[in-house]
């Protein structure tokens, strides 16, 4: 049997099984692999002649593994890592000048994490970088099926999740206002007033959305949500609209900076104190690569802290009442 699997399967036959049952249906593996349905298909069908058993059962639009199916899922994750790791070993054999480094993150990160792997990349110019850009639920998935090298996360994963983090640097969580707003300017802003306007929300599955709530929820009080928008540069367009406030990471004014259309609000508890953690699954073997870019990551935290004086200079002066006591 294993002989006939040898000269009857292929690594691409198994890649494209790997990719339908992670995502549970043909067409996002055929997106991911960039190959046509039929393709796809035709792949799966051979697969499932040299196995001699089928490997899906069509329940509506989706489809289900078969018990042999499982097995032999578990068995390319195994083939698919051991792949990886001698993929691994051999850029580590060529050294630090060739290799690839995936990188995944969350949505707020990427007014972080380009920059970061654009800097790195000049310093190695042979390196190959991909990033990958989605919400946290997604990017715990791509955690736990171990998917890349390293994640850029707001917060640390629930204890349930075995993953070794590295807080590299501030994320902190402010109020954002249009310019023309009657609150622009004013001290010390309570809590209550904010929860009385019109607010903006990240969409559910966001762990920016999940840390406002929670600030409102310990004060016992009830915000006016008016929409969730599922991109901070759409919650901007709504806040420089008038639709209303909302609550983000310092970094999503990188661009246009403190003198933008959109202003930060100095309200009570304010900014809320986050870090930018940079993350692995615990007892991941990381490449040369993926060690060097962690050790980067790591050392950029006064640069970082830095810019998030420039986009708002009251942050100093928050840090230091903080810092007395005050």
């Amino acid at each position: 049997m294993p002989d006939y699997l040898i000269r009857h399967a292929t690594l691409r036959q198994l890649q494209v099984f790997e990719a339908i049952v992670r995502h549970g249906n043909f067409t996002r593996a055929s997106e991911e692999l960039f190959l046509t349905q039929p393709t796809v298909s035709m792949q799966v069908k051979k697969l499932a002649d040299a196995m001699g058993l089928p490997l899906f059962e069509h329940v509506g639009r989706s489809v289900k593994p078969t018990e042999a199916a499982l097995e032999l899922y578990e068995a390319c994750r195994e083939i698919f890592e051991t792949l990886a790791n001698l993929e691994m070993k051999i850029a580590d054999i060529k050294g630090i000048k060739r290799g690839r480094l995936r990188l995944c993150v969350v949505t707020t990160a990427k007014y972080v994490a380009p920059e970061l792997l654009g800097e790195f990349s000049q310093m190695h110019e042979g390196i190959e970088v991909s990033l990958k850009v989605t919400n946290r639920d997604r990017v715990i998935e791509r955690m736990q099926s171990n998917e890349d090298d390293l994640y850029i996360m707001g917060s640390t994963p629930a204890d349930d999740i075995q993953v070794e983090t590295h807080a590299f640097a501030p994320n902190p969580l402010v109020v954002m206002a249009p310019q023309n707003h009657p609150l622009v300017g004013r001290k010390q802003i309570p809590l209550e007033i904010i929860a009385e306007e019109p607010l903006i929300l990240r969409e559910p599955g966001s762990g920016i959305r999940d840390a406002s709530l929670r600030v409102f929820s310990a004060a016992k009080l009830r915000p006016r949500i008016r929409m969730e928008l599922g991109s901070n540069e759409a919650i901007k367009h709504a806040i420089v609209g008038g639709l209303g406030l909302s609550i983000l990471s310092l970094h999503t004014l990188a661009l246009e900076g403190s003198t933008g259309p959109v202003a930060v609000l100095d309200v009570e508890g304010f900014p809320i104190q986050r870090q930018w953690y940079i993350a692995h699954p615990r007892g991941k073997e990381l490449s040369l690569v993926a060690q060097a870019f962690l050790a980067f990551v790591l050392e950029s935290e006064p640069k970082i802290r830095k810019q998030l004086i420039d986009l708002w200079p009251g942050l100093m002066e928050i840090r230091k009442q903080a810092a007395s006591g005050g």
